[in-house]
């Protein structure tokens, strides 16, 4: 369960959606708003169950995945700070049938169903900038999809990897292997091969549940060109913004 953590240290400001909209829109969310604090291995949503809370991370990074009925399982987006969990709130459904399991704990913001809604329809910098953000995360599952089919289980755990790097603050992950293999839909055995390899190579360090980068370059040069294009395409969606505001999407363009 989540629970509030008033006294959790950080802004809003942590997470870049929240960043990018005038300090007016958030001032109207009120104690609508609230800091919690995200467990590793917590599900925020089950599929087909309804939603009432939108989650903004901050230093916590949230999987979407799928589970099939045999209990096998993987990822078709990671969201970090640089977006939200619940799209499905503001696009007209109340659940989807994906579910929603925290990667790496940390912090977050969580803000009520209704409020997100009401803002929402509002139109204004919030619906704009939440469209933007659901057309990156459509890529990402999109790429994703592809890369799991095509891409080796080498070159996913790099993606992976860097594609976390980019969401929290440290260059250290706290995930088992058994966790890695459930979110990249492979057997455990493989992502024990291939982290043998990387960090034999010098480019990472695996111990007890914590996976530390060591030489992110290195990784760079094994990924596949999936993890470019979603950075990239994040980055021309959803453009750094100011407290002012940000620009039309018509306007948007490559960083």
């Amino acid at each position: 369960m989540t629970v509030r953590a008033p006294g959790l240290a950080g802004r809003p400001e942590d997470n870049k959606l929240l960043a990018a909209l005038p300090a007016a829109e958030l001032a109207a969310w009120g104690t609508a708003l609230a800091p919690v604090e995200l467990h590793l291995g917590q599900m925020l949503y089950e599929p087909g169950s309804t939603f009432h809370h939108a989650y903004f991370p901050s230093t916590a990074v949230i999987s979407l995945h799928y589970v099939t009925e045999s209990g096998a399982s993987a990822q078709a987006a990671g969201v970090g700070n640089e977006g939200v969990v619940g799209v499905a709130l503001f696009l007209g459904g109340e659940s989807t049938a994906s579910s929603a399991v925290v990667q790496t704990a940390g912090r977050a913001w969580r803000l009520e169903r209704h409020v997100l809604l009401q803002r929402f329809e509002r139109g204004g910098p919030l619906q704009d900038l939440l469209l933007r953000y659901t057309l990156a995360l459509i890529a990402q599952v999109t790429v994703s999809g592809a890369c799991n089919r095509h891409h080796s289980i080498e070159q996913q755990l790099c993606r992976w990897l860097l594609s976390t790097l980019d969401r929290i603050p440290s260059g250290e992950l706290v995930m088992t292997q058994e966790l890695v293999a459930s979110t990249l839909g492979v057997r455990r055995e493989s992502v024990t091969e291939v982290a043998g390899r990387l960090q034999k190579a010098g480019l990472i360090r695996y111990r007890r549940g914590h996976i530390s980068v060591i030489e992110r370059k290195g990784l760079e040069s094994l990924v596949c060109e999936c993890y470019a294009v979603v950075h990239d395409e994040v980055r021309r969606l959803l453009p750094a913004g100011q407290r002012h505001g940000i620009a039309p999407l018509a306007a948007a363009q490559p960083a």
